[in-house]
């Protein structure tokens, strides 16, 4: 039976999450309601807050004119949602603490999305649950089962309020009748306790595999001169800032090419003239930079987060076969061979130059055993385990 499925997680669209690779691939057997982002955190008084709070205020109320910063452009570029996929964007407090304000929340949404039950017909859905803010939402939806996906140590996550989002998490893990996590790490931490052993398991991440291996053509700007270093995605706290300006000053020649939205200070780039920063484009753009540039880099720090995650990128710089050069971090491991591996800013300058005397035949052979290793993980894989939770 092909259950109807309501999904609480981020903005629609607003990056390329593991969550809209899943249900985007569900959505060709289930009928979807997604409910765009209700929010990990409330609001500072931040210029960045407050860009954040008009483009809610807009997506709630239906306005059609588009923000003018780098994530409007990757939107307008998206794949277009799928026919089954209905989103919603709700009016509602972001991550209300006290008793009275997450039950004004909670009967907001509730009146939100029974609404849009009704008028879609779905019946007794299952919950996918990627953001523990929802939780308060449990019960009042009748609901078949809920899953909580978790793809991400929200304890470690920047820029959210961990004392309560840790509080729902705990709340959710033992109402949620599965939990799925994306990583190692996250399954020793919700394993701990048997009760909630027995019900979790891990879904890792996949990655568009035809995407990323179909030949491409390279964008302009990876074609300006020089051998390109290059990372995509999010440019946050978790990225080493000194190792990189380190090894950029060391190799003059190359070109550190940086493709996302800036979340953390970058000031020290503006010292090195090498390092190349540009908005985050279409994730169906990716494959023009990242089957042309020499080199695939992950250059992250040692952290909480860094140690827990299983980004996206690694499967996908693998699918694209270009040589890639990390330092440590535990999602690794399943890739060992195929990852340069370095920690001192002098081992990346060597990693570097090494790559670009690597013989071609040689590369060749390392490109397929790169792409062989993730050929069998794609998103269509992993929805096909998620199905089998939905069929029960």
């Amino acid at each position: 039976m092909k259950h109807d499925l309501i999904v609480f997680g981020e903005d629609w669209q607003r990056h390329p999450s593991s969550s809209q690779h899943v249900i985007t691939e569900l959505a060709k057997n289930h009928r979807i309601l997604w409910i765009n982002s209700i929010g990990l955190r409330r609001p500072r008084l931040s210029l960045r807050d407050a860009r954040r709070v008009i483009e809610k205020m807009k997506s709630m109320f239906g306005a059609t004119k588009a923000n003018a910063n780098a994530h409007e452009s990757t939107k307008k570029a998206s794949a277009k949602k799928p026919a089954n996929i209905h989103v919603l964007s709700p009016i509602a407090l972001p991550a209300p603490r006290t008793r009275f304000f997450r039950w004004l929340n909670r009967c907001l949404l509730k009146a939100q999305v029974n609404k849009q039950v009704k008028r879609l017909k779905l019946v007794n859905p299952d919950l996918w649950i990627a953001l523990p803010t929802a939780v308060d939402m449990l019960g009042h939806l009748n609901e078949r089962q809920v899953i909580y996906y978790c793809g991400d140590d929200f304890n470690a996550l920047a820029g959210v309020d961990h004392q309560h989002v840790t509080e729902c998490e705990k709340l959710l893990v033992e109402k949620a009748d599965h939990v799925l996590v994306a990583s190692d790490m996250l399954l020793r931490k919700f394993s701990k306790q048997p009760h909630l052993a027995l019900k979790t398991r891990i879904l890792p991440h996949g990655v568009d595999y035809n995407l990323f291996v179909r030949p491409s053509s390279p964008a302009p700007s990876i074609l300006q001169g020089g051998p390109v270093a290059g990372f995509y995605g999010s440019i946050a706290a978790w990225l080493d800032i000194p190792l990189i300006v380190k090894v950029a000053k060391a190799l003059p020649e190359w070109r550190f090419v940086f493709i996302g939205q800036v979340q953390t200070d970058i000031s020290a780039f503006k010292q090195v003239d090498n390092i190349e920063v540009y908005p985050a484009v279409a994730h169906s753009e990716l494959p023009r930079y990242v089957q042309h540039w020499q080199v695939s880099w992950l250059p992250f720090k040692s952290c909480k987060q860094i140690a827990s995650c299983d980004p996206l990128k690694l499967r996908e710089y693998l699918a694209a076969g270009r040589p890639i050069v990390s330092t440590p971090f535990p999602a690794l491991k399943p890739y060992a061979g195929m990852v340069t591996q370095v920690e001192e800013p002098f081992q990346m300058v060597q990693a570097l130059q090494d790559s670009l005397n690597t013989p071609s035949a040689l590369q060749h052979r390392r490109t397929s055993f790169q792409r062989m290793s993730v050929r069998s993980e794609s998103w269509g894989e992993r929805a096909k385990q998620v199905h089998q939770l939905l069929s029960c």
